[in-house]
């Protein structure tokens, strides 16, 4: 499988040498390479999957359920990087986030497969409502952002609307959580046939396999999974024209009153 980033990835550790021998004969994992008109989406990065502090995840799960514990806020460091940048490109930034009615009636099949998903939201400890975006990376006025009940961003969204009214070719996905919401939205990506790129740093999840083998998935077949850095230098080549009917943003966003979905 390609290796262009250079050195050791996070998924070696987990493959056989049967697996290596497979990847390396099979022609899986050639780079795809970047599109020419690129859109940020930032999946989920919200209270309910990063909790309101940086901590260890068997605490944070404690109080948020669904935390991937204080590497989500490793994360957010690195979308925050991949935002200004894209900002200052004036290329799209878009967002997901959850959204359920107050009596939780819409969770559906959610509930099949968590047995905390019916506990009552907000909790007593809970500072902040769980599908709200994370204030240091919270959506500037001109960004998007699509609600969403399901793992792939593009379930029962405008997501694929508003990438097509954009003109945008290609997608760059982060968020959360690698092995759920981001294969679901990097694999309908690539269905729609938009180049698909991961920034590395910019994923995290609550397992730390099934973060490392979904991104090798990932890599393998339906993206090009590389560091954050890789991805801000080819925004920084790309020119500030690109979308010209990018929204303008109002002075203030609505207010949105969400209640917590599971992942």
């Amino acid at each position: 499988m390609d290796n262009s980033t250079g050195g050791a990835r996070i998924w070696d550790q987990y493959l056989t040498e049967r697996d290596k021998q497979v990847f390396k004969t099979s022609g899986f994992g050639a780079k795809g390479g970047f599109g020419k008109r690129p859109a940020l989406l930032i999946i989920d990065v919200s209270y309910g999957f990063c909790g309101e502090k940086p901590e260890p995840i068997l605490d944070s799960i404690k109080r948020w359920s669904n935390s991937c514990g204080a590497e989500s806020w490793d994360s957010i460091a690195a979308i925050k990087s991949l935002g200004e940048a894209f900002r200052e490109r004036k290329l799209p930034v878009i967002y997901t986030t959850g959204v359920t009615r107050e009596d939780g009636w819409d969770i559906g099949s959610w509930a099949w497969k968590n047995t905390r998903t019916g506990e009552n939201t907000p909790k007593p400890n809970q500072t902040r409502d769980a599908n709200e975006i994370v204030e240091e990376i919270a959506p500037q006025p001109q960004d998007l952002l699509c609600l969403k009940q399901k793992p792939s961003g593009f379930f029962g969204t405008n997501l694929a609307a508003y990438l097509q009214l954009l003109g945008a070719d290609s997608v760059i996905v982060t968020g959360t959580t690698t092995s759920g919401c981001v294969r679901a939205t990097v694999l309908d990506a690539f269905s729609l046939n938009f180049r698909v790129a991961v920034a590395e740093e910019g994923c995290f999840d609550r397992s730390q396999a099934s973060h490392a083998i979904n991104l090798c998935d990932m890599h393998a077949k339906y993206a090009d999974v590389v560091p954050t850095a890789e991805v801000i230098a080819y925004v920084q080549t790309l020119g500030y024209d690109l979308f010209p009917n990018l929204p303008k943003g109002a002075a203030t966003a609505p207010a949105l009153k969400l209640v917590a979905t599971s992942k």
